[in-house]
């Protein structure tokens, strides 16, 4: 084929040049966000001003969420209270507010508290000790057992040491070995909060003489020995220890591990707020400003990174088996308000954060912090959910089994609290968490840029901070009285569209919003 000639040329170079203006004018109507070209402009715009930078980094160094993270830790009484007294017919609204915050897991149930040492099994021929106020019989354990395997749940079960001897805790675990699946007990955790034994009264003797448990002097060296005693003659089940809410004693942790070869799990408590010995100026008295307080939050959280640190040096993991708003006394103005969910949802991050195995939080019925209440009528149970609860579900939807625990950094950081997580479905979750009175604007910039596509919102939210009613988790509820145990209405989950490399969010005062990035 010859070359084209000179007036070929021409006409060859007019037909490109409509060409040119044809695609220029169909680009032009096809209008912003149609277009891979156009998505790739869109995507280098500006945040809004006032936006506040949120960076979501890489892994932080601590181990991922552990199945069974979030458990719960209720009395010895409770166990009744809650699950019903017919081991074939459990309160099913319990079984199902357990399951909301464990799925797919195997739940961790930590019984005892106060009651660990006001309770036991009654010995023939033994006369009551002055401090049981309360007796475990064998409906007890046939509830127990039936709570355990329906839920298929990992339980620690306190025993009586403040009564002195090892008779009561040895007859309380034959009788959980008996009675209850192996595979069900996790640990046996002898006595409660010992560093109070010499300090606090026991109980008080019928001429109305105050007896404490132990002498004045009784420190962790005395417990040390209290529990190697007690492992000598309980050998059924791994032990848990040492139960402690003291800081002095946690210092001593390493001290405690050394003595204990058979220790297993590694138990401490702590409450952020206290009605007892501290005036109203106090940071640690109940107000909601203190409840909300880093203080009470990420300060709670670091308190336990020593013991962390040494926990894990021996290879035993470390539960905070006994954890709520405020310790001694009470205060429903502060307790029962929403302030106590985000609280909550705050902590829990902040513990993982710091690598703690795992949380227990403490409720029974008419405590200060009761998470839930039940009864029963016309052959059903039914049930209320205090606000705390919905802290503890949020948590559990943004922090799954396996998550890793992400850094986050920049701006927005600084001006309200924000935890991220990276779950084995691949996806990064970011939670904002508002305690301020201000509404604040952030901008979320995953790691390693953000993709194409619209990230979802789910919001935490409720009227006020001292709201105890009209809570909502990503618009829904639980009834005032909920008989089926499982959150009621439309779920509203909001879409991000990114503007440039940035998923912005305007979070309300006194609210949490849980974003999943794609």
């Amino acid at each position: 084929m010859g070359r084209p000639g000179k007036r070929a040329l021409v006409v060859i170079a007019v037909v490109a040049v409509a060409v040119v203006a044809v695609l220029a004018s169909l680009a032009s109507a096809s209008g912003p966000g149609r277009g891979k070209d156009a998505r790739v402009a869109g995507r280098t715009a500006q945040a809004p001003a006032g936006t506040q930078l949120l960076y979501v980094g890489a892994a932080a160094r601590v181990h991922p969420i552990r199945a069974g993270f979030l458990g719960l830790s209720i009395e010895y009484p409770s166990v009744e209270d809650y699950a019903g007294t017919n081991p074939r017919a459990v309160n099913p609204v319990f079984l199902q507010l357990i399951r909301n915050l464990t799925p797919g897991q195997a739940p961790v149930l930590r019984i005892g508290g106060d009651s660990t040492d006001h309770t036991w099994w009654p010995l023939p021929g033994t006369p009551r000790p002055g401090g049981v106020r309360y007796s475990l019989s064998s409906r007890w354990l046939a509830v127990t057992r039936a709570l355990a395997q329906t839920l298929g749940a990992r339980l620690i079960l306190g025993l009586n040491l403040e009564a002195g001897g090892s008779r009561i805790g040895r007859a309380e675990a034959q009788a959980f070995s008996a009675a209850l699946p192996r595979s069900s007990i996790a640990a046996f955790e002898p006595g409660n909060e010992p560093e109070l034994y010499g300090t606090w009264t026991y109980y008080r003797a019928r001429d109305g003489r105050k007896v404490k448990g132990r002498a004045a002097d009784y420190s962790l060296g005395g417990f040390e020995h209290d529990f190697a005693s007690a492992r000598e003659v309980i050998t059924s089940a791994p032990l848990a220890g040492p139960t402690t809410g003291s800081l002095e004693w946690m210092s001593q942790l390493g001290s405690f591990i050394a003595s204990q070869p058979h220790l297993r799990i590694v138990t401490l408590h702590r409450y952020p707020l206290q009605v007892c010995y501290f005036a109203r100026s106090n940071p640690r008295f109940p107000t909601i400003a203190n409840l909300l307080s880093p203080a009470s939050s990420r300060g709670l959280a670091s308190l336990f990174a020593p013991a962390v640190r040494i926990a894990h040096a021996h290879g035993l993991p470390l539960r905070v088996d006994e954890m709520n708003t405020i310790g001694c006394g009470s205060d429903d103005r502060v307790a029962h308000t929403f302030a106590s969910a985000l609280w909550a949802l705050d902590t829990l991050f902040a513990l993982a954060q710091q690598g703690v195995d795992g949380v227990n939080v403490h409720t029974y019925p008419h405590a200060t912090y009761n998470l839930f209440n039940f009864a029963s009528g016309g052959g059903r149970w039914y049930g209320q959910v205090a606000p705390e609860y919905y802290g503890l579900l949020a948590f559990a939807t943004a922090a799954p089994p396996g998550a890793q625990p992400l850094n986050v950094s920049g701006p927005g950081a600084g001006i309200l609290s924000a935890w991220a997580t990276r779950g084995p479905d691949g996806h990064t979750r970011v939670v904002l968490i508002n305690e301020g009175s201000s509404a604040q604007r952030i901008g979320i910039r995953g790691p390693g840029g953000t993709g194409f596509g619209s990230a979802s919102l789910t919001r935490l939210s409720a009227p006020h901070l001292t709201s105890a009613s009209g809570i909502s988790l990503g618009g829904q509820s639980f009834a005032s009285d909920t008989y089926t145990g499982q959150l009621q209405g439309s779920e509203q989950v909001e879409q991000i569209e990114p503007t440039g490399q940035t998923f912005v969010v305007d979070v309300a005062p006194g609210s949490a919003a849980l974003v999943e990035l794609p």
